[in-house]
């Protein structure tokens, strides 16, 4: 199976598709483009969809309502990031990094002052800063291996327990086996008080742990928002999603369970 993930080579996202076994390994630009590529069933993807220091990765939510794929697993991969450059660093004049990254570093960058500049990846980090003058980037010690950077500073995230959770997208859904974890999309088609009280009590009159709820502008005009949920599998579920249905616009995303990642 053709797994797609996010590239260059050196992202964390590769690198978990690596820690994984595959060995039919695409890289593609942008989660978006992954996302699309499943949907046209050229192979499974592998994206990046929360993180817990930055939250909710956009890209990722925005392109799942976008196309009928299907979450089939997720993994959860301890995310530490480091300052490398080829110049010492009291010559750094700017620091590449991808908005998640500086994000998940805003401490470290705002004590030092240094102007950042976005990017698409952590690879691409690495890529523009080794081409511009007094120039870092903040990368995982894999990426610094590949592209040959010295890494400066250590350990530069917010949060020393710092973990990313990706999941993997397919076209179609698990139809058997083992399952923990369900993710929807709830679509509100009217706007009136109260309403996401009522579609949250769907859920708790029955005990079910709603374990994430996040919402996303539903581009459709300021104030109007689509909501992504995730619940433990329990009894009474499916007929918690029977009135949900009746109540308002969903799109089932998939159920599935954890993937361990190897040390």
């Amino acid at each position: 199976m053709t797994v797609i993930t996010l590239g260059p080579e050196g992202t964390f996202s590769h690198d978990l598709t690596l820690k994984l076994g595959y060995t039919d390994i695409r890289l593609a630009p942008t989660i978006h483009a992954i996302i699309a590529a499943v949907a046209r069933g050229e192979g499974e993807g592998i994206v990046p969809i929360e993180n817990s220091e930055a939250g909710g990765v956009g890209e990722t939510l925005d392109s799942l309502t976008l196309y009928p794929v299907y979450i089939t697993g997720e993994m959860y991969l301890p995310v530490h990031h480091h300052l490398a450059s080829i110049v010492p660093f009291e010559k750094l004049r700017v620091i590449y990094a991808h908005p998640q990254t500086h994000e998940q570093c805003s401490g470290k960058l705002e004590a030092w002052g240094i102007p950042v500049i976005h990017t698409s990846s952590n690879a691409s980090s690495a890529m523009e800063a080794k081409k511009t003058p007094n120039a870092a980037a903040l990368l995982s010690s894999g990426a610094a291996a590949i592209y040959r950077m010295p890494i400066i500073a250590e350990f530069i995230e917010n949060n020393a327990h710092n973990i990313t959770r990706f999941v993997r997208i397919s076209k179609d859904p698990i139809t058997v086996g083992y399952v923990e974890k369900c993710s929807i999309l709830i679509d509100p088609d009217t706007d009136r008080a109260g309403l996401l009280y009522d579609l949250l009590g769907v859920f708790a009159r029955r005990g079910i742990n709603l374990t994430r709820i996040e919402s996303r502008p539903s581009k459709r005009g300021i104030g109007k928002y689509v909501f992504f949920l995730d619940y433990a599998v329990s009894e009474g579920t499916v007929k918690a999603l029977a009135e949900l249905q009746g109540l308002t616009k969903i799109k089932e995303m998939g159920c599935y369970a954890k993937i361990e990642v190897p040390g």
